[in-house]
Order: structure tokens, then sequence, then C-alpha cells
């Protein structure tokens, strides 16, 4: 009986230390408004973060979720497309992990990861790693060290 108690125990322990019990996301903001589209369907963005920690820091991660999360990446492709490099330079960009589960109770399974984006820029010795949230809103800005697209 022990060794059945032992056993359940380890299990439980296991599958709860998957997900962190408390979030450290520090910028959500469930009021925040989605920012207007342009006439090419990107993000119409006024505000470059002077919070350098913005969108580099798991704890401070541009914060997408203004869609349920199964239609959420027309999202990235929109805050993506409305970044520049510092010069107006055209960025690429493209998904490497994700990481760093959270509580939310914006989806079935009670967590959310964020997703790591690379991004690069003719000119850009190396990449620079975006975490973007598509669970959680938030006042969307362009990073620091990121330019803004010019609305034609």
């Amino acid at each position: 009986m022990r060794k059945k108690i032992l056993l359940f125990g380890l299990l439980i322990a296991t599958a709860t230390s998957c997900i962190s019990t408390r979030n450290t996301i520090k910028n959500i903001d469930d009021k925040a408004p989605m920012p207007a589209l342009s006439a090419d369907r990107n993000f119409i963005l006024t505000e470059t973060a002077t919070d350098t920690k913005y969108g580099y820091d798991p704890d401070y991660p541009v914060n997408l979720g203004f869609m349920p999360v199964q239609s959420a990446e027309i999202n990235v492709k929109r805050y993506f497309g409305a970044l520049t490099g510092p010069e107006g330079q055209e960025v690429s960009y493209r998904l490497v992990d994700s990481c760093c589960p959270f509580p939310s109770g914006k989806n079935n399974m009670g967590a959310g990861l964020l997703d790591i984006y690379e991004v690069t820029w003719q000119g850009l010795k190396e990449p620079k790693r975006i975490h973007i949230n598509l669970y959680e809103r938030g006042k969307i800005m362009a990073p620091a060290g990121f330019g803004i697209k010019e609305i034609k």
C-alpha cells in the first residue's frame, strides 16, 4: 500500500511540475484595445517600448491574445508586418521555440506557453528573439531597437 501511495504522489508531482503555479508575466492588461488595421491588414502601431525588457524578456512578452488561440496566429503576422528594422528595413521572422508555461484561464488546458520568434533584417549581426503571448492581452508596441512601418 505504501508503494502505491508513493507512486501516486510521484505521478502527481510529475504532472504538476510542467506548469508554473504562478503567472510571472508582468504586462497583462485585459482592457488593452486591439490595434487598428492598416489597408494591408497589419497592425497600426504608434509607440515603441521604452522598457528594454518588452518583447525580449519572458516576463514582458508581446501579448497578442485578442482572439481565440486557434485563430490568433493571424495576429503574429499582423504584428511582425507592422515592424521594421531601426532604419526602416524589412523584417523576417520565424518561430524557433516555445517556453515558459504559465497559468491561463484563456484555454481549456488552464495554461499557456510563450512562442519565441527569431527576427532579422538586413545589416543585423545577430537575430533578435521576441517572446509572443497568444493567450493574454496587453498594450502592443514595437520593442526597443525596432522601427514601425509607415502607413501609406
